[in-house]
């Protein structure tokens, strides 16, 4: 090797290894690694960026972890003025060459410990002149290790996921566990074999909704990563902002479609789908320009699991399974129409239909409940529309006990402050027109996430202006009032005023907890400063009962 050569490699080679001592230290000091993780690095990239006017008086740059386009975050380096002596020969021929037999000796070794590297290793080589750049790129693979990580897998599939409850993998296995699922070199890209799994574990997190949620959201995120790095740039050019159009390529730059892919991609859409529909439709949608039939039957009439349409002289209505879209026409704005809707929609959730779902709607009635933070949605609408007739009552509650589901939402709005639990609607609606309803109205809150969810905290003042301040109401009122966000408004229209009222309020609060007496006094009073002025300002027997509640907040 020429010396300029030696001196290069030298220089990188040395500014590699004081990087990897200190993240071997800091992955050395890791603790509960999971035992489906190889080994955590997996690229290196050296590159010789030119300077801003004379290409030899430019830095090195290091990246130890792939990085995004958008960021820098490369370690930078000076070196000698030998660099301006370096040809591409050199570069090619003997640089690069040398570094990846280095790399490779290192990769392979357990010199920085066994958990240092991964399976794979990526070894990128950019060198930038005036006019030119070169780019050499080489892989890696520890076969070794690989073997290893596949007996890992196939044991932990066995004892961890076909096996019977309660026995579960704990989040940092789970984590790994949806990555391995799209990895080519650990697992067949086949729905007959991934699926099975995902079903698996799903049903045995059936008791556990917020690890199950985060389960779905972990494989969901692991497919999406599949198809944007894999699938989609064989066949499509990413464009738009952040790169989230795809534009089709020309038929000699594109690979031929593999049918086995494509009908993967399809599945991978509808895992997708769980947590973002809107890309859901935006894959389905570019499956159909790579010639998919099944694609384009999913968009236009679902994956037909579920019953068809309903046509009656009053009401239209259909469905799509896969777009998670329900359509609703009211031909006749009269209570038989909303009620035969109300049946549709209510069969379809029995049935498995999404419960977060959404609803195109064609009706004259124009129908919102008196919520300010609600959206005024088409679902909104709908429901308002029907409980204008109080003989749906009992069709309305009857659906929202099969809608409820916490962590679930309505797809009728983005993803935010707006976002409701199925069945928001109809139980709000039934809570301010009839107190037949009000277990109902509780159930809803003690079911409600309350950490994402904000609409209800309006909901207090909105009950009392329908039924008033009432000792009979009080320990609903109470439960609405915990049913808000944690941080639920203060309830301007509440008062607490009368001895009945107070000994009501007490009670309903003896068997409650520390924090949630006081979220619930806080909603009422403000403050305690304010409840103990309205001691002071107060005559008994109410001045005693109020004083019972400051008690209350003060324990």
């Amino acid at each position: 090797m020429d010396q300029v050569s030696e001196v290069f490699l030298k220089d990188i080679w040395d500014e590699i290894m004081a990087i990897y001592v200190k993240e071997s230290k800091r992955i050395r000091e890791l603790k509960n690694q999971s035992r489906l993780q190889a080994g955590i690095m997996n690229y290196v990239r050296v590159a010789w960026r030119k300077g801003k006017k004379i290409w030899e008086q430019g830095r090195l740059h290091i990246d130890v972890y792939e990085p995004f386009s958008w960021s820098d975050d490369s370690y930078k380096f000076e070196v000698g003025e030998y660099i301006g002596e370096l040809t591409d020969e050199q570069l090619t021929e003997e640089v690069f060459p040398a570094l990846c037999e280095r790399m490779d000796q290192l990769f392979k070794s357990e010199e920085l410990g066994p958990r240092f590297f991964d399976y794979r290793f990526e070894v990128v080589f950019e060198f930038e002149r005036d006019q030119s750049c070169i780019t050499l790129h080489r892989e890696l693979l520890n076969e070794s290790k690989l073997h290893l990580l596949r007996q890992s897998l196939e044991q932990f599939i066995q004892t961890k996921i076909v096996s019977d409850p309660p026995v579960l993998p704990n989040d940092h296995d789970m984590f790994f566990f949806a990555q391995h699922l799209i990895n080519p070199d650990l697992m067949k890209q086949e729905e007959g074999i991934i699926e099975p799994l995902i079903r698996r574990l799903s049903d045995k997190l059936e008791m556990n909704q917020k690890r199950r949620r985060e389960w779905i959201r972990q494989y969901a995120s692991a497919f999406n990563t599949w198809a944007k790095e894999h699938f989609l740039p064989q066949h499509f050019v990413s464009s738009g902002d952040y790169g989230f159009d795809w534009i089709l390529k020309e038929e000699w730059d594109r690979q031929a479609v593999d049918e086995g892919e494509l009908d993967f991609f399809l599945y991978v859409a509808l895992k997708v789908g769980l947590t973002e529909p809107d890309t859901r439709k935006k894959y389905l949608e570019l499956a159909v320009k790579l010639g998919s039939p099944r694609a384009a039957s999913y968009l236009k009439i679902g994956s037909g699991k579920f019953e068809g349409g309903l046509r009656s002289e009053r009401v239209e209505c259909s469905n799509n399974d896969v777009t998670q879209m329900i359509e609703v026409r009211i031909l006749s704005e009269e209570e038989a129409a909303y009620g035969e809707a109300l049946d549709y929609i209510t069969n379809l959730l029995r049935q498995g239909f999404p419960k977060g779902y959404s609803l195109k709607l064609k009706s004259s009635q124009k129908n919102y409940l008196p919520l300010k933070k609600l959206a005024k949605s088409k679902l909104h609408q709908f429901f308002a529309n029907a409980l204008t007739y109080p003989a749906l009552f009992p069709k309305l509650a009857d659906y929202a006990d099969v809608a409820m589901e916490e962590f679930e939402w309505y797809g009728d709005v983005e993803p935010g402050e707006k976002s409701v639990m199925p069945g928001t609607y109809a139980v709000m609606g039934l809570g301010l027109y009839s107190e037949s309803y009000f277990p109902l109205v509780c159930r809803y809150m003690e079911l409600v996430d309350t950490e994402h969810q904000m609409v209800q905290d309006d909901y207090a003042e909105a009950f009392i202006e329908a039924h008033g301040m009432t000792a009979e109401n009080m320990p609903v009122l109470v439960s609405i009032l915990l049913g808000g966000n944690e941080e639920g408004n203060y309830v301007k229209n509440a008062t607490v005023d009368r001895p009945e009222l107070a000994g009501a309020l007490i009670e309903a609060l003896k068997a409650k907890k520390d924090h949630e007496r006081e979220l619930v006094l806080y909603r009422l009073f403000k403050s305690a400063d304010k409840l103990a002025s309205a001691v002071r300002k107060s005559k008994p027997p109410l001045k005693e009962q109020l004083e019972q509640l400051l008690a209350l907040w003060s324990e």
